[in-house]
């Protein structure tokens, strides 16, 4: 039973008289007021103290009625948002239902002046489109569907979350269903604490967690508002929490018959809407290279630990140009493939980045590993230098030059050394290959992203994936851990026969040879 339901109950057990009563008097104390939540999840999120709240869940919850509650009651300045344009005038809509009225709405500027508040509605729907709200001071910033959106959009927009008023209360609020695409997941990420039951700290719905951006620009938990030290700044911390949303929970839709609508869908898909369930694979996207099932089931094989007896076979590195831009290490031991490291582009010296970047490899390198190393965008360059003059073995990943390799069946080529290292990893993946798949991926949501975010035509020249620059354009990053990760996949050769874990180490040089034989 749901809290509206108890209070319901609770309601009508009451004497005909105090029942009476008690409608009289929530009548006189609400009578001015233009919104109130429903009791339960609404009403806890509308009271909620965080900086950043999620609401969201099951489908029907209420959530764009918080976004526009919120801005029409408690906020002066809002900006409320919805990623395709012409849905933001569906809010604008709603917010007159709710309002009554149209008064004092700009349909054209999509702008609504009230009395003693602003509301401004808007889309972004291209990555780019986030620098139209640049440099405007917003007290309330509210994402309808916010899994539609790209976690740039969301870091850049939420900057000017603020107000020169210190009496004015500023925060943000997501409100949306659980991810159904690759582009989504950045929510699960950044909920991860209440979300992924993988965490080692899980949080309860609606508890506060408190996080800092520390001085290796890496967003870490800490205990409780501060002051905290960062980059030699006294900083108070921001908060965050999650309240699920629930059909139940809204009466508006609860007993209008939408529930058994929503028993029409997939299962799949009402598990997400109507269960709200965050870990339900993502809905893949026409022509997507890698299906999401296929990478979520490699992570489900994986454990800490690499197989025994299996040596590390390769390293995918994608290297850095410095600034914000890391540098990535994939580690391959065959099949199992260990945790990425990471390297934040601003600890790299500059004046010796080769150097630098061929010391950080052969730290991390075991068992003569071939190293598999990105040459695109120049940066590989001084590294590769480096790397042969300490006689690694080393290849050079050109992923824009042609190939004469062919899919699996023989049926397509390649239309460049990109576009074959995807499809070839996505053939180690098939799960209907004759034994399956042993691959093991770490349980990364930002590779899981990573791999399943790139689409495929097929031209005359043969296979060719969505091309690098167009894939960061849509995505508003590059797909680097997921990279290193073909990458090592790509060179690193294979032990296996038929899966069959081998009783001793094979030296990664020979394996490479052999493959390159075939």
């Amino acid at each position: 039973m749901s809290l509206l339901d108890e209070v319901l109950a609770k309601l009508e057990a009451l004497p005909e008289a105090a029942r009476k009563e008690m409608t009289e008097r929530a009548l006189k104390a609400t009578a001015g007021m233009i919104w109130l939540p429903n009791p339960g999840p609404q009403t806890e999120a509308y009271y909620c103290e965080a900086d950043e709240l999620y609401f969201g869940g099951e489908v029907g919850g209420g959530k764009t009625d918080l976004l526009i509650g919120l801005a029409l009651t408690a906020h002066k300045n809002s900006l409320l948002l919805r990623r395709i344009n012409d849905d933001a005038r569906g809010m604008a809509d709603r917010t007159a239902d709710i309002l009554g009225h149209s008064d004092g709405l700009n349909r054209t500027l999509l702008e609504w002046r009230l009395k003693n508040r602003f509301l401004e509605f808007g889309g972004c729907q291209l990555e780019t489109d986030k620098q139209r709200y640049k440099g405007r001071a917003r007290d309330f910033l509210g994402l309808d569907e916010g899994a539609d959106f790209l976690e740039s959009q969301f870091e850049f927009i939420k900057i000017w979350n603020r107000s020169s008023d210190p009496n004015q209360r500023c925060r943000v609020v997501v409100a949306s269903n659980p991810p159904s695409t690759a582009e989504g997941l950045w929510i699960t990420k950044r909920w991860r604490a209440w979300l992924d039951p993988t965490y080692p700290n899980p949080a309860k719905q609606g508890e506060l967690r408190w996080y800092v951006r520390n001085d290796e620009d890496q967003e870490i938990e800490v205990d409780g508002p501060g002051p905290h030290l960062v980059r030699d700044e006294m900083i108070r911390a921001t908060s965050r929490t999650f309240i699920r949303s629930r059909l139940e929970d809204n009466p508006d839709y609860a007993k209008s018959g939408y529930k058994d609508r929503i028993h029409l869908l997939p299962e799949a898909l009402q598990k997400i809407y109507r269960g709200g369930d965050f870990s339900v694979a993502n809905r893949d996207q026409p022509n997507q290279v890698i299906p999401t099932a296929w990478i979520q089931a490699a992570q489900k094989r994986w454990t800490p630990l690499p197989p025994p007896g299996i040596p590390m076979t390769s390293m995918g590195v994608d290297a850095s140009g410095g600034g914000a831009d890391p540098m990535i290490i994939a580690r391959r031991h065959d099949w199992w493939f260990n945790e990425l490291i990471e390297i934040p582009g601003k600890e790299m010296p500059p004046d010796r980045m080769g150097k630098f970047s061929c010391g950080t490899i052969v730290a991390y390198r075991k068992d003569e590993a071939l190293i598999v190393l990105d040459m695109g965008g120049g940066y590989g360059g001084p590294t590769y230098e480096h790397l042969m003059e300490n006689k690694i073995n080393v290849l050079q990943f050109k992923g824009g030059e042609g190939t004469a390799v062919r899919t699996k069946n023989r049926e397509y080529g390649f239309y460049n050394v990109r576009s074959c290292a995807l499809w070839k990893f996505r053939e180690a993946l098939d799960p209907d290959q004759d034994g399956g798949s042993p691959i093991a991926l770490p349980r990364d949501q930002v590779l899981l992203a990573d791999l399943t975010s790139a689409t495929f035509e097929v031209g005359t020249r043969g296979i060719q994936a969505e091309p690098k620059e167009d894939l960061i354009k849509r995505l508003g990053r590059s797909t680097d851990r997921g990279d290193g990760v073909v990458m090592a996949w790509h060179g690193g050769g294979s032990l296996l026969a038929g899966h069959k874990m081998p009783t001793r180490s094979v030296r990664p040089q020979v394996i490479t040879n052999r493959m390159r034989r075939r």
